[in-house]
């Protein structure tokens, strides 16, 4: 039986970055992360799919599937995003599209047998990792409008101190009474809308002593940007999407984002 780690890594939805999940990955290591973890949305918005799942694999990544991961392993029509917006159904549909038609089979099957969630306990913390949320895959919680009460239901709930999550594309992180951590550990395909051309992934250090609050610390990962949007105007993706990588700010699926979320970008 393998020891608990003390330090992890947990990268959020890659989308094709393979370009900054090689970056992150040595990052990782070299700060000392014992162990690595990626909550899905291994595909869409980046060019060339099939790159991320060799870097994964080759580096003993542990990977939960999230709404892109399901929808491509059982062939779906759409990505289960949970956009209701006209505009980002449209930039979600042309992402998912491109993403089917360049995923080998041999990865859709691969993506089938990923599991929905990843549970882990360490230094006496029961730790729950996800890609929406516990209760559903494709669940949106924002900063600016989940409260900490219902975040603090949604881990008794599932019997978890620590929770993480991924999904927006936003990292934040708030304590829970009784020394508990919810999180959203950022993703790694695209800038957090803050005009930084860097992307985010978390590291969590557990500590030595029991009963003291884990240390979460969100580490910006630069990585070369321009090579991705080459690669991106290459293979004819939107040019809203190159100008995210290239500039930092979000210019498409916006109309999710609650007020005080989108009040922080340029668009």
């Amino acid at each position: 039986m393998s020891p608990e780690p003390r330090r992890i890594a947990v990268f959020g939805g890659v989308y094709s970055n393979h370009l900054a999940l090689a970056a992150a990955i040595g990052d990782a290591a070299a700060r000392g992360a014992e162990a690595l973890y990626c909550l899905g949305d291994l595909g869409a918005f980046g060019p060339h799919p099939d790159r991320v799942f060799p870097l994964l694999i080759d580096h003993d990544v542990r990977v939960l599937r999230g709404n892109y991961d399901d929808s491509i392993a059982r062939g779906l029509d759409d990505c289960q995003c949970g956009y209701t917006d006209p505009r980002d159904n449209y930039f979600a549909r042309l992402s998912y599209r491109y993403t089917f038609r360049n995923t080998h089979e041999r990865w859709r099957r691969w993506m089938g047998r990923l599991p929905g969630e990843i549970r882990l306990e360490a230094n006496g913390a029961r730790v729950l990792m996800c890609h929406g949320s516990p209760r559903r895959m494709n669940e949106f919680l924002w900063e600016s409008a989940t409260s900490t009460q219902f975040l603090t239901w949604l881990a008794g709930e599932h019997e978890a101190d620590i929770v993480l999550a991924t999904h927006t594309g936003i990292p934040w992180q708030r304590s829970l009474p009784g020394g508990g951590l919810f999180a959203n550990v950022g993703v790694l395909g695209r800038p957090a809308n803050d005009g930084r051309t860097e992307v985010w992934y978390a590291l969590l250090d557990f500590g030595a002593d029991t009963g003291v609050p884990p240390n979460l610390e969100f580490v910006p990962v630069g990585y070369d940007h321009e090579r991705l949007a080459g690669e991106m105007r290459d293979e004819e993706l939107p040019e809203e999407f190159v100008e995210t990588i290239l500039t930092g700010w979000w210019t498409t699926c916006l109309e999710v984002l609650p007020a005080r979320e989108r009040a922080r970008g340029r668009f």
